[in-house]
C-alpha cells in the first residue's frame, strides 16, 4: 500500500474527504518526525511505539576493495509493535501450504 492508497484507505474508513485525510496523515508523520528529531518518544497503546535507537560505530568492509571501513555511530528511527497489533497479525496468517 502507497501513500495514496492510505489516504483513500482512511477517507473511507473514518468518513472524512480525501482531502482531510492527508492533511491528517501528513499532520502524523510531521509530528512523529519532530518528536523522533526531539528525542521524544510516541506509544500508541495497542498498536506500538515510535522511539529512537543508537547504532554504536563499528568496523566494515568496503564491497567494492573489500578494505576495512569505519562505520559512524547513527540514530535511527525504530517501530515496536504493540501485542493487539502483533496479535493481529498471527489471527490472519494464512494456512501454510507444505509437507505433513
Amino acid at each position: 500500500m502507497n501513500k495514496s492508497e492510505l489516504i483513500d484507505a482512511i477517507a473511507e474508513k473514518s468518513g472524512l474527504t480525501k482531502t482531510n485525510s492527508a492533511k491528517a496523515l501528513d499532520a502524523f508523520m510531521a509530528t512523529v518526525k519532530e518528536t523522533l528529531q526531539e528525542g521524544g518518544e510516541i506509544a500508541l497503546v495497542g498498536f506500538g511505539s515510535f522511539c529512537v535507537a543508537e547504532r554504536a560505530a563499528r568496523q566494515g568492509l568496503n564491497p567494492q576493495t573489500r578494505k576495512p571501513i569505519t562505520i559512524p555511530a547513527t540514530k535511527v528511527p525504530k517501530f515496536k509493535p504493540g501485542k493487539a497489533l502483533k496479535d493481529a497479525l498471527v489471527e490472519a496468517k494464512p494456512a501454510k501450504k507444505g509437507k505433513k
